[in-house]
């Protein structure tokens, strides 16, 4: 058989070098991208090709170490699971018990990591990340969704490659948009602070005098709806809306009724003169 002329056998090799030097890099980018470190409280199960009787489950302790049979206390805490493996292997394969071990570790719970829920949500705390992949929304939901009282807009914080983060994010645009918001990955040690909502008041001569919720783009007309409406000596035109400005005075407008309101805003109905 004749080989190849040289002219199409180094792109040849180029190119069968390509294909198999790119799907490897982007395993790698994406197994950095994803990889998990073990931590104290994890569940864990161990098993040994063709040796189920080191078949084990257990739980990280706190001082990040697993007991294992035949090798004892191992410290994996802070190791990704592919580096755990490695060193039960190791440590396996130099005592003697197996001669080339194929170990595999499953991530069965994850407890180690935990999120802090705050502010107005309807059961604040520290809650633990259960499965891998676990998202904002799945700590808003696990903490019971966010309270009537809650904002809109939550406040995510925490740190990520060592450098800290901060970032408003807007729950119902993760849904409701045509472009959907992200809906980010939570790790370990992560905030998520849930604010009071907007409100806006009304008092006068309206049937309902108090603080209510602003609403998206709410108009001085849907608030005055919310109060329940005028009362019978009420007066459109005597309906004004005292706002702080920039300076931190207060500014009396004449408003129209299809204005939007702002947060703490004050619509005051007067009395009809008549």
């Amino acid at each position: 058989m004749k080989s190849l002329p040289r002219v199409l056998a180094l792109p040849l090799a180029l190119l069968l070098w390509l294909c198999s030097l790119s799907p490897g890099a982007a395993l790698a980018q994406d197994g950095k991208k994803s990889e998990y470190l073990l931590g104290a409280g994890d569940s864990i199960r161990i098993t040994v090709f063709q040796n189920p009787d080191l078949t084990v489950e257990t739980r990280v302790s706190e001082n990040g170490s697993v007991t294992y049979p035949l090798i004892g206390a191992m410290a994996l805490g802070g190791h990704s699971l592919g580096e755990a493996e490695g060193m039960i292997a190791a440590k396996l394969r130099r005592g003697g018990f197996v001669r080339q071990p194929q170990v595999n570790i499953v991530l069965l719970q994850i407890r180690g990591n935990q999120v802090s829920v705050l502010g107005l949500v309807n059961r604040p705390g520290r809650y633990p990340i259960e499965t891998f992949d676990t998202r904002l929304t799945d700590m808003l939901a696990t903490a019971g969704g966010i309270a009537p009282t809650g904002a809109d807009t939550v406040v995510f914080t925490g740190m990520r490659e060592g450098k800290p983060f901060r970032q408003e994010i807007d729950i119902p645009s993760l849904f409701l948009a045509a472009k959907a918001g992200v809906d980010r990955e939570v790790a370990g040690g992560d905030a998520i602070y849930v604010h009071r909502a907007p409100v806006f008041y009304i008092y006068g001569e309206v049937q309902r005098a108090g603080a209510y919720r602003l609403e998206r783009e709410m108009t001085v007309l849907q608030g005055l709806a919310q109060g329940g409406g005028l009362t019978p000596r009420g007066t459109e035109r005597g309906v004004r809306v005292h706002r702080r400005g920039p300076d931190g005075h207060i500014q009396v407008i004449d408003p129209k009724m299809d204005q939007r309101l702002q947060a703490d805003d004050v619509i005051y109905i007067q009395e009809s003169l008549f």
